[in-house]
């Protein structure tokens, strides 16, 4: 079967082969050189600037110094090794939040997500005339329609411009949920309910400022199928993070990949984490000592998240997060998507790509066949 064409994804001037963006994932599981051949695959890739300075060894006397530097240096890294789109992704709750998102615009990234957190401020360097200005694509994630509509009212006022798109995460996402522990089997917020809702909220500000502003679905997504349906449902793109985990060229460590192979379906929990949200890793050791109330000691040289709850936290989540990036899942553990149990091998980008083009091909022919079958059968009687 001839492998047909994705529709491609245009945010602004920016066109990407492909509507996919890969999710950004820290702490340095989306780095360089997995954004890069995501990129120079016509998809979008995406660096994660949480935490990269963790392993400088002036990390603990100059944390944002350090975190700017790396930075600096995987988007220049990234920018060496492909011509494609690049993005850089940022939680809105860091403390270093405004010192890294103009690092990325001083670096010309070309599309800066934001998440963890409703991008409202920014430092008082983003004044009106600046921010209406910027080339870089300002692109919020939400979890509701509702939290999009907030963002967009407080943008239109303040500085006189909407968001270039606006990815809506679902509960099956890995990491941290934007949502209660109760919403997240609830189907009233599923992904299939949040995105239309979403197309409908940003349909005014589309017509008021005569721009297109991409809907782009994100959690759980994992098939070619899931791209069909999220399409249908009137979505421009998906963001895919867990998918891209499994490939040769993922910055983790190959424990870290492995971990995702092994996984089973009984082994995606979700867990509170230190900052107060739900968010959904794989059962492993080290979470299940901090399950049983364990508390893992630990000395905090900074703040680097500002919901950190710091004396009641039974362990680092940073911290955590790099040992296992490193491949040491003693004093550490892994996020993961809600489908990270049907990864079964470590495979190249481009073949992940190819093989979710295939299944989207599949189900586009299979539902070219099956209007045309009608047709015909219409026809007949």
């Amino acid at each position: 079967m001839k492998i047909q064409n994705m529709p491609s994804l245009n945010i602004g001037n920016l066109i990407a082969k492909i509507p996919i963006i890969q999710g950004g994932m820290g702490v340095g599981i989306s780095g360089s050189q997995l954004a890069s051949a995501v990129a120079n695959e016509g998809a979008i890739g995406v660096i994660s600037a949480v935490g990269l300075g963790m392993t400088e060894p002036d990390f603990r006397s100059n944390f944002k110094e350090a975190n700017k530097r790396v930075l600096k240096n995987e988007i220049r890294k990234a920018r060496s090794l492909t011509n494609g789109i690049l993005g850089v992704n940022l939680m809105v709750a860091l403390s270093d939040y405004d010192e890294l998102v103009e690092c990325a615009l001083e670096e010309n990234i070309d599309i800066l997500i934001m998440g963890a957190g409703l991008p409202i401020k920014f430092s008082k360097m983003m004044t009106r005339e600046r921010f209406q200005h910027v080339k870089t694509k300002m692109v919020p994630i939400v979890s509701s329609a509702r939290a999009a509509r907030i963002i967009m009212n407080y943008w239109d006022k303040k500085y006189c411009r909407m968001p270039d798109a606006i990815i809506v995460e679902g509960p099956m996402a890995g990491g941290h949920l934007g949502f209660k522990l109760e919403q997240i089997e609830d189907p009233d917020f599923a992904l299939e309910k949040l995105v239309p809702a979403l197309v409908k909220s940003v349909a005014p500000f589309e017509t008021k400022y005569q721009k297109s502003i991409p809907v782009i679905a994100a959690g759980g997504i994992f098939t070619g199928e899931d791209i069909s349906l999220m399409l249908k449902l009137g979505a421009k793109a998906v963001q895919m993070g867990t998918r891209f985990v499994a490939t040769h060229e993922c910055d983790a460590n190959i424990h870290f990949k492995e971990m995702y192979v092994n996984a089973k379906k009984e082994d995606l929990i979700i867990i509170k984490s230190p900052v107060g949200l739900p968010g959904r890793a794989i059962k492993n050791t080290f979470l299940k000592d901090v399950l049983a109330g364990v508390k893992k000691p630990f000395q905090c040289p900074w703040k680097c998240l500002r919901t950190c709850n710091i004396r009641e936290s039974p362990y680092c989540i940073a911290s955590a997060l790099i040992q296992a990036k490193l491949g040491n899942f003693k004093d550490g553990f892994a996020f993961a998507g809600s489908n990270a149990w049907k990864i079964k091998k470590i495979i190249s980008v481009k073949e992940l790509i190819q093989t979710l083009k295939r299944q989207y091909n599949e189900v586009i022919e299979t539902e070219i066949n099956m209007e045309t079958s009608l047709r015909m059968s219409m026809s007949v009687a």
